[in-house]
């Protein structure tokens, strides 16, 4: 008989509280995500969503735009302005055109012609007085026409190596200021065109829309708002008691309903000062109510089976 009862106590053995392995404690928490808001950067009509709640959207994805009708004539005047200065530099370096140049070319040719003119008409009246048939006036002013004339050549000449010279060094110096500043105008409203539409920063959940099509948006208004599965983490509490346990770094499992195994997570972020589980009042007897808040972050592969606000429970590995 004492054999029989021998046998079932061992039988019992396992099963007996003191025996069991001790679990480790799990500590009470939740899901938290930290959405992107991806807000307007002007003021204007918003024309198109792209997206809608629930969405799952890869990097630079158009996400929504704003009426672009002002923004895009700015560009165009600006490319405009871009051209005209061009024009005026090039102008510049080049001197005047081969027509102008021509122009000057053949009243050279006019001039020099009158010259030698002048002078012949100058040598016969020299002739014509050494043998007294002219007066000395008539060789005075036929000394002063050749004159006249050369100086009409030198003029023309010097008409002539100007034209074909480049404007001068400020004047060009002004045009490339001038070029510079034009396509300085037209990058400015190439950017205010392009921020009247945005493209998603990361990839990952739409979690929520603020605005429809059709709707005024302002500057700083978040249109949407993107949850990425890297900015998905695990908050939960742990008495004071377990806290010197805890550290960052440190690996632990998430424990989730519904599902078989556990998550792995990292723990980043241990809060430097204690909450009270209310009703409570610091004393010795009560420090054990003390709980700290700690943070994880699953892997962003993870993350997706993860979902804010949903209830979890933690342990450490």
């Amino acid at each position: 008989m004492n054999v029989r009862l021998i046998a079932v106590a061992l039988c019992l053995l396992p099963w007996l509280p003191g025996c069991q392995p001790a679990e480790k404690p799990r500590f009470q928490g939740y899901v938290e995500g930290e959405p992107v808001l991806i807000a307007a950067q002007q003021t204007g009509q918003l024309t198109s969503l792209n997206v809608q709640r629930g969405d799952i959207v890869a990097m630079d994805t158009p996400l929504f735009s704003q009426d672009q009708a002002t923004e895009a004539a700015n560009v165009s005047q600006a490319r405009a302005q871009l051209a005209q200065a061009e024009a005026q530099l090039a102008n510049l370096a080049s001197g005047k055109r081969p027509q102008e140049i021509a122009v000057i070319e053949a009243q050279l040719k006019d001039a020099e012609a009158k010259r030698r003119l002048s002078s012949a008409q100058l040598t016969r009246q020299q002739a014509l007085l050494a043998k007294g048939f002219v007066s000395p006036e008539a060789l005075d002013s036929a000394r002063t026409q050749a004159a006249r004339d050369e100086a009409v050549v030198a003029q023309m000449k010097a008409q002539l190596a100007s034209a074909e010279l480049p404007g001068r060094e400020q004047e060009r110096a002004a045009a490339r200021a001038q070029v510079a500043a034009a396509k300085e105008g037209l990058q400015k409203y190439a950017i205010l065109l392009a921020q009247k539409s945005q493209r998603a920063p990361v990839a990952g959940l739409v979690q929520d829309t603020y605005f429809r099509t059709g709707e005024w948006v302002g500057p700083g208004q978040a249109v949407l708002a993107l949850l990425p599965p890297e900015n998905i983490k695990v908050r939960f509490f742990v008495p004071e008691t377990e806290l010197t346990a805890l550290k960052t770094g440190q690996a632990v499992q998430i424990h989730v309903d519904g599902l078989a195994t556990p998550i792995a997570a990292t723990i980043r972020y241990i809060s430097p000062s204690a909450e009270y589980t209310p009703p409570v009042l610091f004393s010795e007897k009560n420090r054990h109510r003390l709980v700290y808040l700690v943070e994880a972050w699953p892997k962003p592969a993870d993350a997706p089976r993860l979902h804010p606000g949903q209830p979890v429970s933690v342990s450490r590995q």
